[in-house]
């Protein structure tokens, strides 16, 4: 401020001007003569004998004043009675123990310290850590997250391939059970996929398209049942309008083929005029990929239908002509249908076949592949296997293969084991799952169980080998044996799909926190304390008092 009085005192003498401030400049001199004076030898001395005698009062006052502090204290402990002390051992009990219970709950539930969760949240960034830690450089750390991105898996939820109808199943389930077999979150996904596959930017030129765009954003499922009748009445061949009225209006499969039916018989129309007149322009190509999305959808779903109706062969053969139609669309993974209906037909050599041409190390893997494959090999030995014969004489090369097999299929899920031996309790399927996570796990186990059991001694190889595998994965799980590094972000997504009363299955376990240990050990402490001061009152408060 000096410095700027000064130049602006100079600047304006340039210009033939008094200063604009006088008071300013006189303040600037006496603050100089202070400085200059301050700067003297004897001024330095001055400041330092002062400093010395604070020193010395410091140091002589604060024991006087310790030592009246404890007095008090003492004479304050002297009154006290054993009520006080055991009032205030069961106080400290009882709210420690409402601390273990909270953090308890709060880990069961969300799987996290809630002390730890707050500390790290909000105490950290208050006391400063994390400007303590030193940035890296931009470049840096970007080139470090891509590579992360790269080795590490993401997390991704797919459409589950055997997902069950709305208004067929998991509606009967609700009316049944009064329990909501699905989540918000996968509802919303189910949501966003509908408009992803069954709209296009040409809706807008049919009315009856525009009501079904609106109809898809719907929460409410009266709401899109009663969209879907104003688009039938708009348009007599709406093929998506059949299609949501299959899966939420119909309440039997009988019912939901039916409309099925007709929604084939309006989306094979449609999609013969999309591909006369798809190369017209950008938005004719949008319309055909929309109208080609339906089809397959609506055939895919007859399939399922005529599986859950009992003619297989029929599903079966609608499957296979659906892979040879649209060979591109094997992303939507109608390949584990097939499997599926192909271990119900006990057509174990077609199963391999699928196998061979979809279990390559290019393609993405799943419970229903590795699993599927364990299955086909442990049928080959599982009927004379025994745990003690094989102690003695060692286990043979088909054996030796079967139990590597389950391996490779529990080390890419491990969750599924405790679903085919029946230590868990299975719930209905979500609509989507968490590839290596619980709820593809629930999801092989609903509909691949009964397979399982129908090979003799395939479960009982299963439950003999399964756990060998966690021998041979590295711990921790920095890297695999013969996947990616399980993720460790399955827990979170899993209790996004799977419904609240369902107990969510996780890996690795994960260990008690510190903050648990700390309070339950706080509790029985202060607990075994009130007891003592309850017990031996006298005895205490000498101990107390020492």
């Amino acid at each position: 401020a000096p410095s700027a009085v000064m130049a602006e005192g100079s600047g304006s003498g340039g210009s033939g001007r008094g200063p604009p401030c006088p008071g300013a400049a006189s303040a600037f001199r006496r603050w100089e003569q202070l400085r200059r004076r301050a700067a003297t030898p004897w001024a330095r001395g001055l400041l330092a004998v002062a400093a010395g005698l604070g020193l010395l009062y410091a140091v002589l006052r604060v024991p006087v004043r310790l030592r009246d502090g404890l007095a008090a204290v003492t004479v304050f402990l002297s009154t006290l009675t054993p009520k006080f002390y055991f009032a205030l051992t069961v106080t400290s009990s009882f709210i420690s123990g409402l601390i273990f219970v909270f953090e308890w709950w709060h880990f069961r539930k969300y799987g996290t310290s809630f002390i730890e969760q707050v500390s790290v949240s909000h105490l950290r960034p208050l006391i400063g850590g994390a400007e303590n830690s030193p940035p890296a450089p931009a470049a840096f750390s970007a080139g470090e997250n891509e590579t992360s991105r790269q080795n590490m898996p993401e997390c991704k939820v797919w459409r589950n391939p055997l997902n069950l109808f709305r208004g067929a199943e998991y509606s009967r389930y609700m009316w049944v059970t009064g329990k909501e077999p699905l989540t918000y979150y996968d509802m919303n996904l189910s949501a966003q996929d509908h408009q992803t596959f069954f709209t296009c930017d040409t809706d807008a030129l049919r009315p009856s398209d525009t009501v079904m765009q609106k109809a898809w954003r719907e929460r409410n499922p009266q709401a899109r049942i009663k969209a879907a009748y104003q688009a039938l009445e708009l348009n007599n061949d709406c093929a998506t309008a059949y299609v949501l009225l299959a899966e939420e209006e119909a309440t039997t499969i009988v019912d939901a083929e039916k409309y099925f039916k007709q929604a084939l018989k309006a989306g094979e129309m449609v999609y013969r005029k999309s591909q006369n007149c798809h190369s017209q322009s950008p938005q004719h190509e949008a319309q055909l990929r929309r109208d080609t999305n339906v089809l397959v959808y609506v055939k895919r779903r007859l399939a399922m239908c005529a599986r859950k109706l009992g003619r297989i062969r029929e599903a079966v053969k609608m499957m296979r002509d659906l892979m040879k139609e649209f060979p591109l669309l094997s992303m939507l993974n109608i390949h584990e249908n097939l499997l599926e209906a192909l271990l119900e037909l006990q057509a174990y050599a077609d199963v391999q076949a699928v196998l061979a041409k979809y279990d390559d190390i290019s393609l993405p893997k799943s419970a229903a592949i590795c699993y599927t494959a364990a299955l086909l090999k442990a049928r080959a030995v599982s009927e004379r296997f025994s745990p003690e014969t094989a102690s003695k004489r060692g286990l043979s090369t088909a054996e030796i293969n079967a139990v590597e097999a389950i391996h490779r299929a529990v080390e890419f899920n491990p969750h599924v084991p405790k679903y085919l031996l029946e230590m868990k309790s299975l719930v209905l399927p979500p609509e989507h799952i968490l590839k290596r996570g619980d709820s593809e796990a629930v999801a092989y186990a609903f509909f691949h169980l009964q397979h399982w059991k129908r090979i003799e001694g395939a479960l009982n190889l299963l439950h003999c080998t399964w756990e060998g595998t966690f021998r041979m994965i590295p711990y921790p799980l920095e890297k695999g044996h013969l996947f990616y590094p399980y993720p460790s972000c399955t827990e979170t997504a899993d209790r996004e799909l799977l419904p609240t009363f369902h107990e969510v299955s996780v890996y690795p376990q994960k260990e008690l926190p510190f903050f648990i240990h700390f309070t339950a050990g706080l509790c029985s402490f202060s607990a075994m304390l009130a007891l003592l001061t309850h017990q031996f009152p006298e005895l205490m408060v000498i101990f107390a008092k020492a």
